[in-house]
């Protein structure tokens, strides 16, 4: 089994990972705590709640040439996304931090000789300035949309800035350069500029200009040789090997792959196959019924901001013990939300009195199965009552997958961290948002998807990593659904384990097996207790997998789930039945013998713990 130091990418030596790892117990407390002796040995970490270093350079960059002294920048992919954190700003910060509040937007130069391919990617950045004391509403933002640009973006980006590619459009401050008073502003290369009346010299002509480097040896600018020269440039300095032309086609095999019509390898550069209209069990499915998001948590914001828009606005009901960002996302950023944290039948008849009594509620977003405790909802009843009282189902199907289940004819919106299984490299972000075409809301919701939705906002690179990383999805999720189970069975034997949450084995399996398709199995996903503490730590210590955030790996990766999404809330999740002790893991491709003697190890530990601690 691979083993990873405090604080290194997992993947090792990856640049984009998406985890990074916390071998210890007490390195994740220490994590949650902002110790130094973690934070500083921090090379990355999940893309959502550390800001990737990459980021960090190009907003640092960003600042020093467009903002003022002391500000702080916010990076996003367009203007809309960043003007939502502008907005979230100035609705949740005191009004002594909005002080110096501003967007600057950067696009591709007019005067810069360009490939179309480059064009056509929107290489943009949009930045919110602010405070230094504005940056945790800022953060908020960025944590629970997902709208924030991806560290792909940012190289990519800055590659483009340092060039003088970039440049600042529409209304912004001037640029500055520390020290330099009315620097001239910096254009790049000579080869990417082209003439314009404005880069005359002194009364000379953009032609006569250009007579002088004819004379000096080089090419007209704006000439054929120029433009190849430039294009050819811009390919082999910014393509990083990927053939961005087929961008368009690499989103269409990743949303039929969603949609269940396409496995396997495909020749991007031909023209795909007609989609079935009955795909996912459900009449009239098209593929522009798919809409891909820059991370799962972007989805789950977008079909929220999406019921909003074309909904009237009420509260909605967060039904079963949340990803935390769900809950967040309900409660920040609209009416309200009513939380119901057991997922259970009792919370169900309470939903149906309170619907009886006359409260209306815009939707009901769950998750299938559920974090970390893996119960799954009565979707068969929550569809019933969505029918009746007018509300709408929002479903995320991250951990179930839709190889697993088919949760879309009960649903007016399917949500999916792309992330997680259907990537398993750990090295690229996506998400997925799925429209149900027989909702009764399907008309509204494509309409406001249609004045809103920012495909753009879906970085290119990620894109296309995204579509190599997935084409052996389905066959990686069977082997994962069997080694998960082939660990449940370890684990159940052994008297320190206290439980084992897992769909096939938990109370709610008749709610997973009214969703599973006819060769689904029960997921990669799994978590357990120990009979203590004590226990719980000497387990996940010696346990020799990759440790820390996020789940779906091709790889077995296990955290203290619980210590890390809420360790400010512990006691407010052990009242819904969630251990802070508990441990989760998430199964992967590893050997199923292998994989079963690294548990029985770890076991073998607790049993070290001392009579007396128990």
């Amino acid at each position: 089994m691979p083993s990873f130091g405090l604080g290194e990418s997992i993947p090792s030596d990856t640049a984009h990972a998406v985890s990074v790892s916390l071998p210890t117990w007490k390195a994740n407390v220490g994590y949650e705590e902002g110790q130094q002796w973690v934070v500083d040995k921090m090379v990355t970490g999940y893309p959502r709640f550390f800001i990737h270093k990459s980021i960090q350079a190009l907003a640092s960059d960003i600042v020093s040439r467009f903002g003022q002294p002391q500000q702080q920048a916010m990076l996003f992919p367009t203007r809309k996304t960043a003007q939502r954190c502008y907005a979230f700003i100035q609705d949740k910060a005191p009004r002594e931090l909005q002080t110096n509040l501003q967007i600057v937007n950067l696009a591709l130069s007019a005067s810069a000789s360009v490939p179309h391919v480059l064009q056509s990617i929107s290489p943009s950045i949009s930045a919110v300035f602010f405070v230094p004391d504005a940056f945790p509403i800022a953060k908020q933002y960025w944590q629970h949309s997902g709208d924030g640009i991806s560290s792909r973006r940012a190289e990519f980006c800055h590659g483009l800035l340092k060039d003088g590619l970039l440049v600042s459009v529409g209304p912004s401050p001037a640029p500055r350069s520390p020290g330099v008073p009315n620097a001239k502003v910096f254009r790049g290369p000579r080869r990417y500029q082209r003439p314009a009346s404005i880069d005359a010299t002194n009364g000379g002509s953009s032609h006569a200009a250009n007579q002088r480097d004819e004379k000096n040896g080089s090419p007209t600018q704006g000439s054929d040789t120029e433009t190849i020269e430039s294009s050819r440039f811009l390919e082999e300095r910014f393509g990083r090997n990927l053939d961005l032309s087929k961008v368009n086609n690499a989103k269409s095999a990743i949303r039929r792959r969603i949609a269940g019509v396409l496995a396997g390898d495909v020749d991007l550069a031909t023209k795909l196959p007609t989609m079935d209209s009955t795909a996912r069990g459900v009449n009239n499915f098209r593929e522009d019924d798919i809409y891909l998001t820059p991370c799962g948590m972007n989805a789950i914001f977008t079909a929220h901001q999406t019921l909003l828009k074309a909904r009237e606005p009420l509260k909605s009901i967060n039904f079963g013990f949340p990803y935390v960002d769900t809950l967040k996302i309900l409660q920040k950023f609209g009416p309200g939300a009513v939380f119901y944290g057991h997922a259970s039948s009792a919370d169900l008849d309470d939903l149906e009195a309170q619907l009886k009594g006359g409260a209306r509620f815009l939707s009901l977003f769950c998750e299938f199965p559920g974090n970390p405790l893996l119960a799954c909802p009565d979707l068969v009843r929550i569809r019933k009552l969505a029918d009746e009282y007018d509300f709408a189902v929002v479903i995320d199907e991250t951990i179930g997958t839709f190889v697993n289940v088919n949760v879309l004819p009960y649903a007016d919106v399917v949500v999916s961290s792309l992330t997680k299984i259907f990537s398993g490299d750990c090295n690229v972000m996506g998400g997925g948002l799925v429209l149900n075409p027989g909702s009764r809301y399907y008309g509204a919701l494509k309409h406001a998807l249609d004045d809103t939705f920012e495909e753009k906002n879906y970085w290119a690179e990620d894109v296309m990593f995204m579509e190599r990383n997935s084409r052996d999805f389905k066959s990686r999720i069977d082997r994962a659904n069997a080694n998960a189970e082939a660990i449940c069975e370890v684990l159940m034997a052994h008297p320190n384990v206290r439980n084992v949450y897992y769909p096939r084995f938990n109370d709610s399996r008749p709610n997973y097996e009214a969703c599973r398709t006819p060769h689904g199995g029960y997921g990669g996903l799994l978590s357990c207790t120990l009979q203590n503490k004590e226990q719980a730590i000497a387990f996940y210590d010696a346990l020799d997998t990759a440790k820390g955030p996020s789940l779906g790996t091709n790889f077995t990766l296990t955290s203290p789930y619980v210590l890390l999404a809420h360790y400010q809330e512990l006691e407010w999740a052990a009242s819904y039945g969630v251990d802070p002790s508990l441990v989760r893991v998430s199964v992967g491709l590893e050997d199923m013998e292998l994989l079963k003697s690294v548990f029985a190890r770890a076991l073998k530990a607790t049993e070290e713990v001392t009579t007396e601690s128990k």
